[in-house]
């Protein structure tokens, strides 16, 4: 009998429906993309635990091998508490198709022209992959990344819209950013995690109503 590549995925989809594993799936496919194709090739900075991470490594050098997993388990720890064990093990079967999505990727040549040149271009087609990829993961009660499970987890405590959550803790980590980096660049990650919000929120609660917004991912 074969070892799975995932030893955990049984126990992870047991009780998840096809449509939600292709949704996921979909999901972990758009936003890597994005992410792999235009953000890494045309460093345009991150806000969230992506920014505080490079926060920590420039001021206190601290490696982003050890600081990256410790701010993400801090963030899912605040998850668990709050959103309950049925996120968490969504969000780890986000992490498994996340993981072989960036794997593909990063098999295949750059699919998209270079927009290293075209800043703008690249902040707005970023945070277009980007918010529509997370909004279909957190949709079907999971998670990107701490990013996610942090503005969920703030979203469960003040019952703002979930772009404002996301907005407040990307510009938080922005506006750290500036005592390293110059405003020139950070200006463009200020449209791509302003709109890459708001798509998440879009894609996250689209034709939902109210009481069934991905507030509580305890079921």
């Amino acid at each position: 009998m074969k070892t799975p590549l995932f030893p955990l995925w049984p126990d992870l989809t047991r009780g998840q429906t096809a449509k939600k594993l292709f949704l996921i799936l979909l999901g972990a496919m758009i936003c890597s993309f994005g992410i792999h194709n235009i953000h890494q090739r045309t460093s345009i900075a991150e806000g969230g635990v992506i920014g505080l991470m490079l926060f920590f490594e420039h001021w206190f050098h601290f490696s982003p091998a050890y600081i990256t997993p410790v701010l993400d388990i801090l963030c899912y720890l605040l998850a668990f508490k709050f959103l309950g064990g049925g996120f968490i093990k969504t969000s780890a079967v986000c992490t498994v198709c996340i993981s072989l999505c960036y794997k593909l990727w990063e098999a295949l040549p750059p699919m998209l022209p270079d927009l290293s040149g075209q800043p703008l271009a690249a902040a707005v087609c970023g945070a277009v992959f980007v918010g529509v990829g997370t909004g279909l993961l957190v949709r079907q009660g999971g998670s990107f990344g701490g990013d996610d499970a942090l503005s969920l987890t703030i979203q469960h405590l003040t019952h703002w819209r979930l772009a404002r959550c996301y907005l407040v803790t990307d510009l938080t980590v922005l506006a750290l950013s500036l005592s390293y980096i110059p405003f020139s660049k950070i200006v463009y990650s200020l449209i791509t995690v302003t709109l890459s919000s708001a798509l998440v929120d879009l894609v996250a609660n689209f034709r939902r109503p109210p009481a069934s917004a991905p507030a509580d991912h305890g079921n």
